[in-house]
């Protein structure tokens, strides 16, 4: 698939092809033409827009994304096609914001990320690493996407919100809705994507608003009282704020860090080699083969910025409106950058990945906790159940967003080796 025949509007073709496929036409693309030019995808319920700019190499996505000024996000970041007025209702937080708008929503919402509210989760997350390897270990085999890698972020995220267990499988089901609306899985009637999407928005943002309104009379420790009752110069989250937070919190925190943990699985059954290394020093290669782990599946793929006015970059002309696409993915292989970008290596150092964003305004807010959560889930399956291994290949999300995995059949030695 070389750039002649990379089309990266087709879900069907290019995003479902096989990721040596995908890699491939990436490198070409970067060879030849790496800001290539693009129809957008075509969506039943949002007209056709008029095209977009793809970004293929690191140096490029680092400068549009250090240049909020030009490179803005309030018209849409998380899909190539303006959304209509309504999803922005739910789906409308900091990610799709711009200065001073989204400078103020992050302050605010900082308070209740604060070092030593996130140092408190520590604890929490290794007990309950710990219980998902206990629930799953004399059975010998598992999904590990739905019985391993999704479990660890959907409690913590939740737990720090303060919404109870008996909500938990509302919000993983609404969460796939959000970022799976594509792939038939999780919303077979491709004819009410649209309806479906609004919906699971509005049943979060529901949830988050009730859980607001009570926790403003009646304060926790959990992060849903932080935000209802921080103040920043005087001003506070509106209940659509906290809610439309909340969606882009449970989203990004759950599907982002269970899709790593699930590629990290796979990656070691595929490389052997490098389980032994990771195995043989885990205290010295954890740190490594996390951010490895995050480079190579780059589970959010893609940001998309508008041009506020004529701007040249990577020797490309844009006018202002145009649209870019900032293809994490292809940026965190760049030969320019990554020795042996396709390898995967867990003693990798340096490794400048942007699989959390790149640096500027946008990088993710929730970054240390994600990788946090991956050190202790590794260091629990690696300790308990070194075996783990995958016994099919990844069942994989149909979107050109998430670098997803929706199942993945893994087995090991019952009742651990360790």
């Amino acid at each position: 698939m070389g750039p002649d025949r990379a089309d990266l509007s087709d879900i069907d073709g290019f995003w479902s092809a096989p990721i040596a496929e995908r890699a491939a036409a990436f490198a070409a693309l970067r060879e030849r033409d790496p800001i290539p030019f693009y129809p957008e995808p075509q969506f039943s319920y949002v007209a056709p827009g008029p095209g977009f700019h793809a970004l293929t190499r690191l140096d490029d996505v680092l400068e549009a994304s250090r240049n909020a000024q030009v490179f803005r996000s309030g018209r849409g970041s998380t899909s190539i096609a303006d959304m209509p007025g309504e999803f922005r209702e739910f789906f409308g937080s900091m990610i799709g914001m711009d200065d001073p708008r989204h400078a103020r929503l992050r302050r605010i919402v900082s308070r209740g990320f604060t070092p030593r509210r996130l140092g408190q989760l520590t604890e929490d997350v290794e007990l309950t690493a710990r219980q998902i390897v206990d629930d799953v270990i004399d059975d010998g085999k598992c999904d590990a996407v739905t019985e391993i890698a999704a479990r660890l972020p959907l409690k913590i995220v939740c737990d720090m919100m303060g919404i109870p267990e008996s909500q938990y499988r509302f919000v993983f089901d609404r969460t796939n809705v959000v970022l799976g609306a594509g792939d038939p899985e999780f919303v077979p009637d491709a004819e009410n994507i649209a309806a479906a999407l609004l919906q699971a928005g509005a049943e979060l943002a529901g949830l988050m608003r009730e859980l607001g309104e009570f926790r403003m009379a009646n304060p926790t420790d959990d992060v849903t009282s932080a935000l209802v009752n921080a103040e920043v110069d005087g001003e506070r989250l509106t209940p659509d704020e906290l809610a439309s937070f909340f969606i882009l919190l449970v989203v990004a925190g759950n599907e982002t860090t269970r899709n790593a943990i699930s590629w990290g699985l796979h990656l070691l059954s595929e490389h052997p080699d490098q389980r032994a290394v990771w195995l043989a020093d885990l205290d010295d290669v954890t740190p490594t083969a996390v951010e490895e782990i995050v480079r190579w599946a780059s589970p959010v793929i893609f940001m998309r910025r508008t041009c506020e006015t004529y701007t040249v970059l990577g020797g490309k002309q844009l006018r202002a409106g145009d649209k870019v696409a900032l293809f994490y993915w292809a940026a965190n292989r760049d030969p320019a950058h990554f020795t042996d970008p396709d390898a995967f290596d867990v003693r990798r150092t340096p490794n400048p990945h942007v699989g959390f964003g790149a640096p500027g305004p946008h990088f993710c807010l929730g970054a240390h906790l994600a990788r946090r959560e991956m050190s202790v889930m590794f260091r629990e399956l690696l300790t308990r159940i070194p075996d783990i291994h995958a016994t099919g290949q990844p069942h994989r999300l149909r979107s050109m967003f998430i670098n997803g995995i929706k199942h993945l059949p893994v087995a090991f030695t019952p009742g651990g080796t360790r």
